[in-house]
């Protein structure tokens, strides 16, 4: 007999009845019963239930033990009687009436319980990882994101792709977040970086030739936390492809994602390839934000028609601006003064004067509220069926300049679907969100500057560049969103050195610059490099939603916490005088106050 285990703590059923078996386990939960002791034993395949009679040598070693001791059993499988029966576990038809018992690794008092799932303190289960690791939740958690990887892997395999590894030690870059650096014993005032991302080396892996490339990727940036974005390191699935356009991008990508996501889906519905198209602004116009949750149905329209020269001083006057717009947000169900005044307190709860209304009621021509008495019953009664809304629901309004609005407006578009209970719980919806624009106008600097990717290639190329007005420039720049998170941005890359010197320069960046910074990349494509694209979906927020998780701290094994420390490894740490020697550096302490 092994000197552990037969067989696991989720193997035994009902067959194995009569068999002498030896489990090894963690004691998840010891209960005693009228002399009997019984024992759910946990190992990571599953729990089988133990029964230690009085009678048994080991019945007093069993007594005093805590629970998450590791033990070894041996003992017979018998049956349940038909009411211990529980249908909720693979092994309930059975139990072991434990033999023979050793204590392998007996356990000192908890610091937090791993049956249940109370809700601690994350300082507390971050400096005791191995333990939060054995609750139900986060273990099950971890090994989806294994079996995640692993069909993303498989399916890329599948689709032709290649799997490379690209460095961990690189050059810092000026673009992007702020770098992890990393010093040069044998380079004394020289630095590594650690990569943000292996942007340029898949790239330069298309110039060699290699055509189909993917890795589950880690990289690094020094940036804060957030909710759905993990501090110091993150996985993504990297992805870049030669001689292909957007769509043959999208057409690569989309069977891999869609088929991970319907393999754990749990009986969620996913949206069927090829996922729609969403242009940028239309996006903004329509939901107010580029990573649109489309369970969401409401659709924001522009409204201003109807309140240009109209009764409603307000709007009448912000219209004379013509930047300025009213935007509607639609609120089917939502037709009551109660509702309404709620989200108006809302609103202003966020630090806005407001959240104009109309709502429409049975025996109330053109609509109630101030608006509506204002404007009239006519155009009140021209919103309603622009909006496709009936008696019972109602609209909200904000407006200005939608450049600064846009975003409130889309929060609030968020609230009212949530509040109304609109948003579909059931469904992975998968849009592309392309057509981003090429340029932004700084605020701070009032000077034109990237918008979202500066390597990507321009629609329209060399001649949009010289011709065209850059902030009416369209980049072949796309995101693909579910469910209102950002999976990944990608693009197809701007392979052309005249073309890339051109963007940059419209970006107030010298060609000296350009050629010093990106030498490694730019050189590589004057020896001939094909037209190339690619993207980088998360791994981590894909693992996050098909775990239904709202942090994603809880789908990795070992996460920093949110000031960036490791509190189980306490780091980062102090080094030895002997090691900042070796390094060529003295640590200055920060200048206080």
């Amino acid at each position: 007999m092994h000197a552990y285990r037969t067989h696991t703590c989720g193997a035994l059923r009902a067959a194995d009845t009569g068999k002498t078996v030896r489990l090894s386990g963690w004691v998840h939960r010891k209960r005693d019963h009228g002399g009997l002791i019984f024992i759910d034993l946990r190992d990571n395949y599953g729990l089988t239930q133990l029964v230690v009679n009085p009678s048994n040598p080991s019945f007093k070693t069993v007594e005093h033990l805590r629970a998450e001791s590791v033990i070894r059993v041996d003992g017979e499988v018998v049956a349940r009687s038909p009411e211990t029966v529980n249908p909720n576990l693979p092994t309930g038809e059975i139990e072991v009436r434990v033999g023979e018992v050793e204590v392998l690794s007996e356990a000192n008092e908890l610091p937090l319980p791993v049956f249940g799932e109370p809700d601690y303190p994350e300082e507390l289960r971050l400096k005791h990882r191995y333990l939060d690791l054995r609750r139900d939740t986060l273990h099950r958690n971890i090994l989806l994101r294994s079996q995640v990887i692993n069909s993303i892997r498989r399916r890329m395999i599948e689709q032709g792709f290649n799997e490379f590894q690209t460095p961990i030690l690189t050059a810092s870059s000026p673009e992007g977040a702020r770098d992890f650096l990393v010093p040069s014993r044998l380079q004394p005032g020289k630095f590594y970086a650690l990569p943000q991302a292996p942007q340029q080396f898949k790239q330069l892996l298309m110039v060699a030739g290699f055509d189909r490339y993917f890795q589950i990727a880690p990289c690094f940036r020094d940036e804060d936390a957030r909710a759905d974005r993990s501090p110091g390191e993150f996985y993504q699935l990297d992805v870049e492809m030669s001689f292909v356009t957007q769509e043959d991008v999208f057409a690569a990508i989309e069977p891999v994602l869609h088929g991970v996501f319907e393999e754990f889906a749990q009986g969620k519905t996913v949206t069927p390839y090829p996922f729609p198209r969403l242009p940028y602004r239309d996006s903004i116009a329509r939901y107010g934000t580029d990573k649109p949750d489309l369970r969401n149905p409401l659709v924001m329209a522009d409204v201003s028609e109807h309140f240009r020269g109209g009764g409603f001083g307000l709007f009448a006057r912000m219209l004379e601006d013509k930047k300025n717009a009213i935007w509607a947000i639609p609120a089917p169900g939502g037709g009551s003064r109660a509702f309404a005044d709620r989200m108006n307190s809302w609103a202003q709860s966020e630090g806005q004067p407001g959240l104009g209304y109309i709502f429409w009621r049975e025996g109330e021509e053109g609509g109630a509220g101030p608006i509506a008495k204002n404007i009239g019953a006519e155009r009140a009664e021209a919103i309603r069926e622009q909006l496709g809304l009936k008696v019972g629901d109602a609209a909200f309004f904000v407006g200005g300049d939608p450049k600064v609005f846009y975003r409130f407006a889309g929060v609030a578009r968020t609230k009212v679907g949530t509040e109304l209970n609109l948003v579909a719980d059931d469904r992975f919806d998968f849009v592309w969100i392309v057509d981003f624009p090429m340029y932004e106008m700084n605020e701070e600097t009032n000077h034109v500057d990237f918008s979202h990717n500066p390597f990507s290639m321009p629609q329209g190329g060399l001649d949009a560049l010289n011709s065209k007005d850059p902030l009416e420039i369209l980049a072949y720049q796309y995101d693909i969103v579910v469910n209102g998170v950002e999976l990944c941005s990608g693009a197809i890359r701007n392979h052309r050195p005249d073309i890339m010197l051109r963007a940059f320069e419209i970006a107030g960046y010298s060609p000296e610059t350009v050629e010093h910074d990106f030498a490694g990349m730019l050189n590589a494509f004057r020896y001939g490099a094909p037209p190339h694209g690619g993207l980088a979906p998360g791994i981590d927020r894909i693992v996050m939603l098909l775990a239904n998780q709202q942090n994603i701290r809880e789908v990795i094994a070992f996460p920093l916490n949110q000031q960036g420390q490791d509190l189980l490894m306490n780091a980062p740490s102090e080094v030895t005088d002997k090691q900042l020697k070796e390094l060529h550096i003295r640590v200055v302490p920060p200048i206080k106050g």
